[in-house]
């Protein structure tokens, strides 16, 4: 699924606004999200799940292809981890409304 199908997703579903704005409404929620991650804030979405940014350390790595040590740089990692109700649907229980 694209951004573009989010956008008519969201056009159908909810009715009433034009697709022009439909999609001012996807950006805005993703901007809004990106914003949070990018302040290190963790994201809660209750019934999908969680997203958090971590901070991974530097270290010590080997290139495969060479077997030469190499440092691999400190970083932000974005993770998510689904919700139970989230995990029943992708397993066969309920389906997310």
């Amino acid at each position: 699924m694209t951004k573009a199908d989010i956008i008519d997703a969201v056009y159908e579903k909810v009715g009433g606004f034009s697709k022009k704005e439909a999609a001012e409404i996807v950006e805005t929620v993703f901007d809004t999200i990106k914003r949070t991650l990018e302040q290190g804030e963790k994201i809660k979405i209750s019934g999908f799940g969680n997203f958090v940014v971590r901070e991974k350390k530097a270290r010590i790595g080997r290139n495969p292809q060479t077997g030469e040590e190499i440092t691999i740089s400190a970083r932000r990692v974005l993770t998510f981890k689904p919700s139970q109700v989230l995990k029943n649907a992708l397993n066969g229980g309920e389906p997310v409304p």
